[in-house]
């Protein structure tokens, strides 16, 4: 193996290395669970996170939430809705109307159930990497509910990302041209030999698998759209190659792509990407930022060695995510000084490690799925096909504020907009978050206590300044740990602008 995907020495892989595994391929842990990590030593660790399929979680069913709300007309309602507009039939037209709008607004109720759903999901998973992947699926592939307008489509993509977390790239990638929430979002189903669209080829190439500008032409996405002539779906389903709308719809001809040519469909235009090198390159930088560094730029040159390196891996593995991710988070390179707390945590990791790592009480989820929105992070309604550009563009003066006061509101109650009789009145008690010091809280001394916590939420060895100013506050208010006191700690620790990285 190449020298830069080097593996950690086990004997390095101590409490702290635990933990940045833990943050980077889930959403943080307890200290517990922490522990129970680093006892694992690292090559189990590892193969525990991303062998998650081993451990037991409740099946999602696919009648979790309602399938035909914004079912298609039958025939007979087309028929008839068709007869009274010919005829005139106000009335009826009407009632197709008023029948319509009543199912948009279930179907808007629906998408916020999804929402919340997916959101508690993450947070109670005992599979962090799953919905770690998925998350990251959804802003790779990203497709926003306000264009498609049927909440039952975005469940389904949800499944598909989740279904294929760590799979295969490739596998996913064929699958996504035939999802009916990324055909509408991108208007494939408008796609057709007599009037191509070149939507769906334009952000296969430029987004989902080359990089924008990378190794195709203006050609190449206009040939690339006739290949993806005829792929469509009928209400929740794909359209089957063999079908014949298909056929009437799919244009057979000569084409021209990346300098192959043939009678391509789509799913020789997905092989045909996949099949160049820059593909991926670009598909591991993506998973780099995600999971090792995302500042702005390129990497050190070690860094640069890695990603190369690790491209070349996934290419000889034939695109299969569970050994790109094994040697990743085994690899020296994601454990040095310079890739810990090195990310931005996005609103969502933010929300969810905090509950996950300090155990506080949920409170409400929508509250919480409205904080992350004000911090620029709406899960199922990104911003763009882009999806969220990330880094730096989480912090700004507005969403600093949000970010601070969501985590006082998770472990206090207390959010900025309500009336005091309004607060959430669950109360959290931090004790357990030392319990590795097997000492009633009152006889814990206060500065070890205080440096473990700043270490444990910060993810980094704290400076004595940091430290020295919460135990002259902890003394001020008694000396003595409460679980009140530990609260008011934590809010401290929470408002450090080193919490926002991990």
């Amino acid at each position: 193996m190449a020298k830069s995907l080097r593996q950690l020495s086990p004997d390095k892989f101590d409490y702290w290395q635990a933990q940045h595994l833990l943050n980077r391929a889930g959403f943080g842990g307890t200290p517990s669970q922490v522990r129970a990590l680093a006892n694992m030593g690292l090559e189990k660790a590892v193969d525990y996170i991303v062998d998650y399929d081993q451990i037991d979680d409740e099946p999602v069913d696919a009648e979790t939430f309602d399938s035909d709300i914004m079912r298609p007309r039958t025939l007979d309602e087309n028929k008839e809705i068709r007869a009274a507009r010919q005829s005139g039939d106000e009335a009826t037209v009407q009632r197709y109307r008023l029948e319509r709008m009543k199912r948009q607004g279930a179907d808007r109720r629906q998408i916020a159930e999804i929402r919340r759903w997916w959101f508690r999901k993450m947070i109670e998973t005992p599979r962090p990497l799953q919905e770690k992947m998925t998350l990251f699926w959804h802003g790779h592939f990203a497709t926003g509910y306000r264009n498609i307008e049927d909440s039952y489509h975005m469940f389904i993509q949800n499944q598909l990302f989740r279904h294929n977390a760590v799979g295969n790239f490739r596998r996913l990638t064929h699958a996504i041209i035939r999802d009916p929430a990324m055909i509408r979002y991108l208007d494939n189903n408008q796609n057709r030999r007599a009037k191509p669209n070149e939507n769906l080829a334009r952000e296969l190439m430029e987004l989902f698998t080359l990089g924008e500008g990378n190794d195709y032409t203006e050609n190449d996405i206009k040939e690339g759209a006739r290949a993806l002539t005829g792929y469509t779906y009928n209400d929740d389903r794909f359209i089957g190659l063999q079908s014949r709308r298909y056929k009437q719809m799919h244009d057979d001809g000569r084409k021209v792509i990346l300098r192959q040519i043939g009678n391509f469909n789509g799913d020789d235009f997905v092989e045909i990407i996949l099949s160049r090198k820059v593909c991926s390159e670009f598909i591991t930088w993506k998973l780099y930022r995600y999971f090792v560094n995302d500042m702005p730029g390129e990497p050190n040159p070690q860094g640069q060695d890695f990603v190369v390196d690790l491209a070349k891996l996934f290419r000889k593995s034939k695109y299969e995510l569970k050994p790109f991710l094994k040697t990743l988070f085994k690899s020296e390179h994601f454990y040095e000084p310079d890739n810990v707390c090195s990310q931005i945590k996005n609103p969502v990791q933010l929300l969810v490690q905090a509950v996950r790592s300090l155990q506080t009480p949920t409170r409400s989820l929508q509250a919480l799925l409205s904080a992350a929105d004000l911090m620029g992070q709406n899960i199922m309604f990104p911003p763009s096909v882009k999806g969220w550009e990330g880094g730096r563009a989480w912090i700004n003066t507005a969403t600093i504020f949000v970010r601070q006061n969501v985590l006082v509101y998770l472990l206090t109650g207390q959010r900025p907009d309500v009336y005091p009789w309004q607060v959430d009145g669950t109360k959290y008690d931090p004790s357990h978050l030392l319990d590795h010091f097997e000492a009633p809280l009152r006889d814990i001394n206060v500065k070890e206590a205080i440096k473990y916590l700043v270490w444990f939420n910060l993810g980094r060895k704290p400076h004595e300044k940091r430290i020295a100013s919460l135990v002259d506050y902890a003394n001020k208010r008694g000396g003595i740990l409460t679980p009140e006191i530990l609260v008011e700690i934590l809010a401290l620790i929470t408002a450090m602008p080193e919490y926002q990285l991990c």
